[in-house]
């Protein structure tokens, strides 16, 4: 989300980006991007260029909203907040870990995706990742660039063999 946000102003992201930049699988950003979806925190845009935005202003988004909807939880307790820690009973130290689940919510429940963007290192990564992507990126086109070329001369110097090849025949 925080690369979504990143990126907002170049329209659409694909999935495909977010995955080259923090190196996260496609497969598993999809099933993010549902959930995402679902709790309207994304909007998805189809067609070519098409890809994700945020749904409303980054800074109308809250960090504990988007970890809340794809169903992952901040707890500090051993036991996910069951209270059976010791033997199916609460241990002497759950509502410690309990509240400081609940501090850490609370928390990130008070930050929201413009303020991160705001931060000068998030900046910094954001700007290192976008460079290392165009980076690849350029090395796969000269890449694939020079196969063609070396394909193109061999297809080349095998029609020349091929011609020469009756001609030497005839001399013999």
């Amino acid at each position: 989300m925080l690369d979504l946000a990143v990126h907002e102003g170049k329209g659409p992201i694909s999935l495909a980006d977010i995955s080259d930049r923090q190196g996260i699988s496609l497969s598993y950003l999809e099933q993010l991007f549902a959930k995402l979806r679902r709790r309207e925190l994304v909007q998805s845009v189809r067609g070519p260029g098409g890809g994700y935005r945020l749904s409303r202003a980054a800074n109308e988004i809250f960090v504990a909203e988007i970890v809340d909807s794809v169903d992952e939880n901040v707890d500090a307790t051993k036991c996910a907040g069951r209270a059976d820690c010791q033997g199916g009973e609460t241990c002497l130290t759950h509502e410690l870990w309990s509240d400081l689940s609940a501090q850490i919510h609370q928390f990130l429940n008070g930050i929201d995706l413009a303020s991160l963007i705001e931060r000068r290192g998030v900046q910094q990564v954001a700007a290192r990742q976008n460079r290392l992507c165009q980076e690849v990126s350029q090395e796969l086109s000269q890449d694939v660039s020079q196969e063609v070329s070396n394909e193109e001369s061999h297809d080349e110097h095998s029609r020349e063999d091929f011609i020469r090849v009756p001609a030497q025949e005839v001399e013999v």
